[in-house]
This record gives C-alpha cells, structure tokens and sequence, in this order.
C-alpha cells in the first residue's frame, strides 16, 4: 500500500504549525525571566535605609547624623589649632588663618548645635585621638616649621571634609541638614583659603595624603585613631568658645566665591 499522500496546510513547517510554535516560544521566553527573578534572593537592604528616621524637617540618614558629628569634630579640633595659630604664628597670614579657623569654627559649631538640638542628637565635646595628636604635634613645633605644619595639616583635613559636605549637600532629605551643609561648605572653603594664603601649603604632599587615606589597607588603623569620643545630650553638649572671651557672634559668612587677598606689588629691577 502506497504511503499517504501529505494534505496541504498540515503539520509543524504549515501555516497553523508556525503561528502556534512562535506562541509557544513567545511563552517561554516571557517565563523564563518570571522563574529566574523567583529564584534569586532578595536584594540587601540599603544600610543607611535601616538607620533613617522620620522627622518633621525630613528623613534623617544615619549619613546625615554622622556629617553633624563631623562638622562638631572639625570645630572642637580647629578652634583650638587656630587661636595657637594667632599667638605662634610667625608671619600675619598665618595669624589671619587662624582668626579665620577660630571665628568660623566657633560660628559653624553654634549651627551645628542648634541643628542636633532641634533634631535631639547627641554631640561629642572632644576631638578624636587622632585630633589631639595633631594639635600635640603642632604645640612641639616652632618658628617656620609651625607655620609650615598648621598651613598643611588643617588644609588636608578640611580638604576631606569638603568631599562630605557635598556628598551630604547632594543627597540629603533633612531640610536642616542641607542649610547646614551651604553653611559648612562656605564656611570651610574660606578657611581653606585662609590657609593657602600662608603659601606654606604643599599641595603635591596633600594629594599623596589624600591617596594614601583612601587605601583600603589603612581602614582599621584610621578607624582606630578617628573613632568618636563619648556623645553627650543635646542639652549637655558643651558651647565651642574661645578662651580669649566672646563667641564670635558678629562672624558673617564670607562670600562662597570671594576673591583671593590682592598680592602686594613687586618692585621691578
């Protein structure tokens, strides 16, 4: 007996055959990514998520108490360096500078204060280790190696301190804290000017520091020597004031793009 014949639009190659494996892989191809997602585990939580809070200004990151802690810490370090600055200086720039550091530090840490006190976070009223070794070496210093030293080593913290500023500036949600962050940013940078107007500042040694910060060998020994003091109460966090008397309540921000201090004029030969 003859094989039958094939009758015409019949079978997987006809016209019925293609349209339904097309579905069919069309299904297939919209589950598999269903059943991949299903097996994965689920995604980590971001951790600052974890640590934020709600707060009638806004969300508050744990990124965001960490920057008022920092901000407190570079004016519980800087007022102090500054005023030994006024009275060891040897040259006026560098006793300008150290006005600079003690009238913005005092300033900043009076917003600062305010800012944790109305959000009810606690503040450090001491620098870290590493803080108060610096200010040791600075007191072991005299004449020309002072100035050199208190020129490069506030000049290298506020330059790290500036990258958080606008880290925080960039992301936070706290109302409070961004205002604190301009204020901080434009308060920093002044003193940042403040101490490159000494010329004692060694800018191819700040970035070799800079780098050498972020290598990930050093992260334990860092941390060690940066850990924060003991927090205290809003409401016993101790006022940053110069020994020599008032608070600076006149300071006024200086102006974000101020212009350097005009160079005196050379005498031609």
């Amino acid at each position: 007996m003859r094989p039958r014949r094939p009758v015409p639009g019949r079978g997987i190659l006809s016209g019925t055959g293609i349209i339904v494996s097309v579905l069919a892989g069309t299904v297939v191809a919209l589950l598999v990514p269903l059943w991949s997602y299903a097996d994965r585990p689920a995604a980590p939580v971001e951790p600052l998520s974890a640590r934020t809070v709600a707060t009638p200004y806004g969300p508050l990151s744990g990124q965001d108490r960490d920057f008022l802690i920092q901000v407190r810490l570079a004016g519980l370090w800087g007022a102090p360096a500054g005023e030994r600055a006024e009275e060891r200086g040897t040259t006026d720039a560098v006793r300008t500078a150290g006005r600079r550091l003690v009238d913005g530090y005092v300033f900043l840490d009076r917003r600062t204060r305010d800012v944790a006190a109305r959000l009810g976070l606690p503040l450090p009223n001491e620098p870290t280790a590493r803080q108060k070794q610096s200010l040791t070496t600075l007191d072991g210093a005299e004449g020309e190696e002072y100035d050199r030293l208190f020129a490069n080593l506030p000049r290298l913290a506020y330059g790290q301190l500036l990258e958080r500023v606008a880290q925080v500036r960039a992301s936070t949600q706290n109302s409070l804290v961004r205002d604190l962050a301009d204020d901080a940013a434009t308060t920093v940078l002044g003193c940042v000017r403040a101490l490159e107007a000494t010329g004692d500042v060694d800018f191819a040694s700040i970035a070799r520091d800079l780098a050498a910060s972020a290598d990930p060998a050093d992260t334990d020994t860092a941390a060690a020597a940066t850990a924060v003091p003991s927090m205290a109460a809003p409401g016993d966090v101790v006022p940053l004031t110069p020994s020599g008397g008032s608070a600076a309540p006149t300071y006024v921000l200086p102006p974000a793009a101020s212009s350097p201090p005009p160079q005196s004029p050379t005498a031609t030969p």
